[in-house]
């Protein structure tokens, strides 16, 4: 397995250089070279950003497709609490479950009921005192990854549980083994996911070696499926397990209500939490028990693979949420160890200069004084998303200092001064001295 998966990829023929995503990018993990646009796969977090901006749809998201499913014996939908939103009017999740189960799935299992079940298991690790705060939610992988190759201080702040869309694999292929009586590897997971972060999660998990979930099919993929499906429904079967607090978790703010713990922050949108876990680094934030980010805007529901806006989507959840209990699922003795990561989360340098520290301070007192010559505009015209990054480039020698326009500019006014005092040369639109003028 390649350690750096990435679901988020590059059609370059689409790609006209603009360099938005450059700017945009929370990892400076894209350059601009030779007129196109490059991933840098070790700094990738697949948090989609790029896919948001791009105007020309250069950027796209990589998954499965609804045919995977028919590799498996038993095939088990884990849908995404942000799926619910996407439907106008919904006020029964039975309709979406059951629809599902018309599209080819045997069962369903909602990612919602086991968000429950990590709430729980949540508020239990936090009584025992054991963590340092404020802790960090795990639940967002570009969050995750993002902390792991940037702020590798923070790392053992993490919440070391596993998302609820894992949890939610593992119970459902236990609790239809033991009832069918299948075994485990002829049972298929398939979350139905709102990101790409999600689709890279599976193929190379954090906190555990491997997934549970078989595949990752994107709603944007399944939802005129899965419309149709539902309109033709002649019987709804009862089939959800899961309350308030589980589909909560579908946009921000909803995993950290369902502590029950008034010392929380909650931010979504990746610039909003990288303030935040700056803020985090500098210890500028200690009265807080609980730390919930979401790197899309608005939480999952504003994941680039829905199909409906992130608020409008969080309005509908709003409503849809009068309909339910508070919750349907807890722990009932302990946590189980399916639920806690059996991995570290540890740096990943992917952002140091070079592995040899005499090495990598030479380097930098380069690119402090290669800063000095530009002129701090970060205007992304070099290919890079600043100028910082760009003196980076260029001592790692990966880019020529004369991609920098201003740079380009001073050295050919040079050249023209230069050229202009040697033997008479005089520059365009220069009047010839008139006392030295030969008549002659």
């Amino acid at each position: 397995m390649d350690r750096f998966f990435h679901s988020v990829t590059l059609e370059s023929e689409k790609c006209v250089g603009c360099t938005n995503c450059i700017k945009r990018c929370p990892t400076e993990a894209i350059r601009v070279r030779n007129g196109k646009a490059h991933i840098i796969s070790e700094r990738c977090i697949d948090c989609g950003e790029c896919i948001r901006v791009c105007p020309h749809h250069a950027k796209k998201a990589q998954y499965d497709h609804l045919n995977i499913i028919e590799g498996f014996r038993y095939k088990i939908a884990l849908p995404a609490p942000s799926l619910y939103g996407q439907f106008n009017n919904l006020d029964d999740i039975d309709i979406v479950l059951t629809g599902l189960k018309k599209m080819g799935f045997d069962d369903v299992f909602e990612v919602s009921r086991a968000a429950e079940l990590v709430s729980d298991a949540t508020r239990k690790c936090m009584a025992e005192g054991n963590l340092l705060r404020p802790v960090i939610s795990s639940a967002c992988p570009a969050v995750v990854r993002l902390i792991r190759v940037r702020f590798p201080d923070l790392c053992d702040h993490v919440l070391p549980l596993n998302a609820p869309m894992e949890t939610a694999a593992l119970l459902a292929k236990e609790e239809v083994s033991k009832r069918e009586g299948i075994p485990m590897k002829e049972i298929g997971a398939f979350f139905i996911t709102p990101c790409p972060a999600k689709v890279t999660d599976i193929r190379v998990p954090i906190g555990t070696a491997d997934s549970a979930v078989d595949g990752a099919i994107a709603i944007s993929e399944i939802f005129p499926k899965l419309t149709s499906a539902m309109e033709k429904l002649e019987k709804v079967e009862p089939l959800s397990k899961s309350g308030v607090i589980g589909v909560g978790w579908a946009s921000s703010g909803g995993e950290s209500a369902a502590l029950l713990d008034e010392k929380y922050l909650a931010a979504d949108g990746i610039d909003n939490v990288i303030r935040v876990l700056e803020e985090l680094e500098d210890e500028r934030i200690r009265e807080l028990d609980f730390i919930e980010l979401n790197a899309c805007s608005g939480g999952c529901v504003g994941g680039v693979l829905c199909v409906e806006n992130a608020y409008v989507a969080k309005a509908r959840l709003q409503k849809l949420r009068k309909y339910l209990p508070v919750a349907q699922n807890h722990l009932e003795n302990g946590i189980p160890g399916l639920m806690e990561w059996n991995e570290d989360l540890e740096f990943a340098p992917v952002l140091k200069l070079s592995d040899n520290l005499s090495e990598a301070m030479r380097m930098m007192s380069e690119i402090d004084a290669m800063c000095r010559e530009f002129p701090g505009l970060d205007c992304g015209a070099c290919g890079a998303p600043s100028c910082r990054a760009f003196a980076e480039d260029v001592v790692r020698g990966v880019a020529q200092k004369s991609s920098c326009i201003f740079v380009l500019k001073e050295q050919i006014q040079n050249m023209a001064d230069t050229l202009s005092a040697i033997g008479g040369f005089m520059p365009a639109g220069s009047k010839p001295d008139e006392e030295n003028r030969n008549d002659g």
